[in-house]
């Protein structure tokens, strides 16, 4: 796997990985930035709730439950001392259907964050990870 990094202006990057697909990079304008895109840490976060929901959906599917949606919301702490690196992570997994089996969710959701998910096994070197299920959450 390879990504580039360039410059577009000032602290504003674009960066390319192997899938050949543009991403923005941004930061504050206090430092440089145009606030014109997500922030590195963000993207990792981006990257862990991408990597998780990948793994749940091909294993709900393999487990035949059929979810109409699934939303995944990713909070984080970071320590206050460089590298200001993610000390606590929480996702909130939100799963939309009829007649879901809370139980194979539970398991498909276990896997990922135990076994199958890269990001998470990466970044649980560093914070302390967490997770709640949610069934067809109000809002």
């Amino acid at each position: 796997m390879e990504v580039t990094v360039k410059q577009a202006k000032g602290a504003t990057l674009i960066a390319k990985g192997n899938s050949n697909h543009w991403v923005v990079m941004d930061t504050l304008n206090k430092i440089g930035g145009n606030e014109g895109g997500s922030t590195p840490m963000e993207m990792i976060l981006m990257g862990l709730g991408g990597c998780t929901s990948i793994d749940v959906i091909s294993l709900l599917k393999k487990m035949r439950v059929n979810i109409d949606d699934l939303s995944v919301n990713v909070s984080a702490e970071r320590k206050d001392d460089h590298p200001k690196v993610f000390s606590k992570i929480h996702m909130d997994f939100n799963f939309f259907g009829e007649d879901l089996d809370l139980k194979k969710i539970k398991k498909a959701v276990g896997l990922s964050s135990d076994k199958y998910c890269s990001v998470t096994a990466m970044l649980s070197k560093t914070a302390e990870m967490s997770y709640k299920i949610n069934i067809n959450p109000e809002n």
